[in-house]
């Protein structure tokens, strides 16, 4: 058994009920955001690494996921009540006697959250990790712009009603694997153990509905494009981890970061996917473990490999 195991309750925040994965006793605490179509299991191989750190670490099914409470209404999915859930969960925690500082840590649709929830300091962050999803103003401008639009097709096909979840959870939801074996480059990461693990997600009734209406919530919301357009310099110490072979999402939407963070760190992992905590754990927890030590962040050679600094 690891020396900090990890155990799943139920806690309540924001009118909700969350399925939150849990590992370590120490006061300061950390959050884990996963991203669609993940789950809290995306961060199996980080939250002991948190909890040896010293934090008490949570990751929890954002709404609509696994066992969390789903809501029907496609609005309900929109940025402020993703925002509210996030807040909802750190108060939880406070209640619960966690009373140290709080790292969020964020992939894909849950860095979309992070960004937001950070830029609009919704609740004090001592971090910021953020993995393969970009400053949201830099998302805004690239996005108007053909090479991204190109990536980024499934977000006009969600829009589309109950289309989108048959065909994700046609044939045992065989889509949902393909999306993470098709993506990977190091295939052998995502055996059929994890990839049954999104599927059995996916499939729970209403579950694929749920997760679709992020996009089709958020899609034409005004007020999250207008802050995200024009966000303030983000004052929270900020770590960015980049799989440079990101098919959805490409590595030029990284560049100019540093002039809209003020405390910024980068690192890009070559030859790994969007999926990068998963395809290289190894990698990305060292540079998370050196980053909140204060070491300097070891560089990633190919596969994720590290190449320098003490790790």
């Amino acid at each position: 058994m690891s020396e900090y195991p990890i155990e799943t309750a139920y806690i309540e925040a924001n009118g909700l009920a969350f399925e939150v994965d849990m590992c370590g006793k120490g006061d300061k605490f950390a959050l884990f955001l996963h991203g669609f179509p993940e789950s809290k299991f995306s961060w199996r191989a980080q939250l002991p690494l948190l909890a040896e750190l010293g934090y008490t670490a949570w990751a929890p099914n954002l709404r609509g996921y696994g066992g969390s409470s789903r809501p029907r209404a496609v609005e309900a999915y929109r940025m402020e009540h993703l925002l509210a859930d996030v807040a909802g969960l750190i108060d939880a925690a406070r209640a619960r006697g966690i009373t140290g500082p709080t790292t969020l840590i964020a992939h894909d649709w849950g860095g979309a959250i992070g960004w937001s929830f950070a830029l609009g300091n919704v609740r004090p962050l001592e971090r910021f990790i953020v993995m393969n999803l970009p400053h949201p103003s830099l998302f805004m401008k690239a996005v108007r712009g053909w090479a991204q639009l190109k990536r980024s097709w499934y977000v006009i096909f969600f829009q589309i009603p109950w289309l989108p979840e048959f065909l994700m959870t046609l044939n045992g939801a065989r889509a949902i694997g393909e999306a993470f074996r098709g993506m990977a480059i190091d295939k052998g990461r995502f055996p059929d153990s994890v990839l049954n693990e999104y599927k059995k997600n996916a499939l729970i009734p209403g579950a694929m509905t749920a997760m679709i209406n992020y996009y089709r919530a958020n899609f034409r919301n005004s007020e999250t494009q207008k802050s995200w357009e024009n966000p303030p310099m983000l004052e929270t110490p900020t770590l960015m981890l980049w799989g440079e072979q990101d098919s959805a999402l490409g590595i030029e939407l990284t560049y100019g970061t540093e002039k809209l963070v003020r405390d910024f760190t980068i690192r890009y992992l070559p030859q790994v996917s969007h999926w990068v905590q998963q395809e290289a754990p190894e990698a990305v927890n060292a540079m998370i473990r050196a980053w909140i030590e204060g070491r300097e962040v070891p560089q990633a050679g190919l596969r994720g490999q590290i190449l320098l600094g003490d790790n």
